[in-house]
């Protein structure tokens, strides 16, 4: 696993070991921001369910202002704290170990709002679907802002105040972009 663009290109970031994380394979962290790389520039982005900090890293490395990073494992804030040092970008990083909800309650008490949000979950545990609504309900996500689900091929998501405006499949991963409902 490694950085693949911007200021720490080609750097090699640690994993958790074990099971307990499933870090995005390099090349469709490639293609993600391939998708998204004009997005990036000067923007504030959110890492929930982080695993070992490659998706926020990656979005520091190729210009984005500021990432928050949120996990809930004790050995993955390690990792993801270590891989940040690594990768000099700590002056560009938060790192919260709280689950995801508590995270988005806390941003949204700082009145904290997100360019792009990023969510990796473990599949199939239903945890999608409760973040996606807290997100919604505390206003988070900026106006003209989106949302990146990785997800199992075979998950679905619906949420009242998002729309699915693209999906992007791999062999058993999809990445599922959201945006705000337009009002009519």
């Amino acid at each position: 696993m490694r950085v693949i663009s911007g200021t720490a290109r080609g750097l090699k970031l640690k994993a958790p070991e074990g099971l307990s994380t499933r870090p995005t394979a390099d090349r469709i962290k490639e293609s993600l921001f391939n998708i998204i790389s004009n997005e990036l520039y000067d923007i504030s982005f959110l890492d929930l369910f982080s695993g070992s900090g490659a998706i926020g890293i990656e979005a520091l490395s190729r210009g984005a202002k500021e990432c928050f990073f949120v996990d809930y494992d004790k050995k993955s804030i390690d990792i993801i704290n270590e891989n940040i040092e690594k990768a000099r970008l700590k002056d560009k990083a938060t790192v919260y170990n709280m689950t995801c909800i508590e995270a988005i309650n806390k941003l949204a008490n700082f009145n904290k709002q997100f360019d792009i949000i990023f969510l990796d979950p473990p599949y199939d545990k239903g945890l999608l679907k409760p973040v996606l609504t807290e997100i919604a309900k505390k206003d988070i996500l900026k106006e003209n802002g989106f949302i990146i689900c990785e997800q199992h091929i075979d998950e679905e998501i619906e949420v009242e105040e998002f729309f699915v405006y693209r999906v992007k499949e791999y062999k058993i991963t999809k990445m599922v972009f959201l945006e705000h409902k337009q009002e009519e």
